[in-house]
């Protein structure tokens, strides 16, 4: 059974939650605790990548896999941040945004690449939202996010890349963003596709979470509460297979 079958195909009875580890943010001794309160925690799967890193992104994939059998899939924030050594990867289109090389351009030249690797590729609607401040998906992309007071837009973008065929749809906050995305449009979002909604940025308590969930994120994405509190693993994942 294909990975996106095993855990990313849309359940009514469950949610998932992923955790997101940079490399350029993880040193090898909080990498290691980070994927040990995982593996207690029985999170779902680890997402790699960020936007700047200059450390080897193999080097974090291998060792996850080293102490942990639980799926690794790239989150790659350009395309030096490519592997074969990982499980899948979110192959994402940027399609809150009008920058050619991230609707098509790099994957052109990625393609290649992953058809002759052995990794499943997962298509992915990434949609950014305005959260307040800037961002660092914002400045890398060279893209505006979506207003954050437009539910409509988003619903509207949401739907024409289901339309596009892509098989899940992730509303982003942004890295670092201090607030998550608003319930409202993560809802509206919600209500208007039929694929899986994955929800990440911003995500940083059991409130958050909670909102979020109720909102109707199928998959949650908790990256930087994580860095900063491994220890917070247990309760997320938790309360979110709760649902």
């Amino acid at each position: 059974m294909m990975l996106s079958e095993r855990i990313f195909k849309n359940n009514k009875n469950s949610k998932l939650i992923g955790q997101l580890i940079d490399p350029g943010k993880q040193p090898p001794k909080s990498l290691n605790k980070s994927i040990e309160y995982a593996n207690k925690a029985k999170i779902d799967f680890f997402l790699v990548g960020g936007s700047i890193t200059d450390k080897p992104i193999d080097e974090t994939i291998l060792r996850i896999k080293e102490i942990s059998k639980i799926p690794v899939i790239l989150f790659p924030g350009n395309l030096l941040q490519l592997s074969n050594k990982a499980d899948a990867i979110f192959f994402l289109s940027l399609i809150s945004g009008r920058n050619p090389e991230l609707l098509i351009g790099n994957h052109v030249i990625a393609a290649p690449f992953l058809k002759k690797s052995n990794i499943e590729v997962i298509p992915v609607g990434y949609i950014l939202i305005e959260n307040g401040k800037s961002t660092s998906v914002e400045y890398m992309s060279f893209t505006k996010p979506i207003p954050g007071n437009k539910p409509e837009i988003a619903v509207a973008t949401a739907i024409a890349g289901e339309m596009l065929g892509l098989k899940n749809i992730y509303l982003e906050a942004g890295s670092g963003a201090s607030e998550p995305i608003d319930c409202e449009i993560i809802r509206q979002v919600k209500n208007s596709i039929n694929i899986p909604l994955i929800v990440g940025g911003g995500i940083k308590t059991l409130q958050n979470l909670d909102a979020v969930c109720k909102a109707g994120a199928d998959i949650v994405i908790i990256g930087s509460a994580f860095e900063e509190n491994p220890g917070q693993i247990a309760d997320f994942t938790k309360h979110v297979h709760s649902f």
